[in-house]
């Protein structure tokens, strides 16, 4: 948002981060979720699968924290190693 002009849309945009940064629990990429990464990158690209990095780092950042991953989009998470996820919006 930093390269918006001033305007109404532009302090929306900085109160709604704002909000974000002071309620959410932002966790951070550590270098512990950065090797996991790489190595878990490397081991599904060897398998000739090709992970979004995004999630890839999401996947990573969670592991190493003992997350589950809560996601619409289990199947894009389905080939990570240790990674737990669930489907909130699907019917039990």
């Amino acid at each position: 948002y930093h390269r918006l002009p001033a305007s109404r849309r532009k302090d929306k945009i900085e109160r709604y981060l704002t909000l974000i940064d002071e309620t959410f629990l932002i966790l951070p990429y550590t270098i512990e979720a950065s090797v996991w990464h790489a190595k878990e990158r490397a081991r599904l690209t060897n398998m000739g699968q090709s992970p979004s990095f995004p999630d890839s780092q999401i996947a990573a950042i969670a592991v190493v924290n003992d997350l589950k991953v809560v996601t619409r989009n289990v199947g894009d998470f389905q080939n990570f190693q240790n990674l737990e996820t669930e489907n909130w919006f699907q019917a039990p």
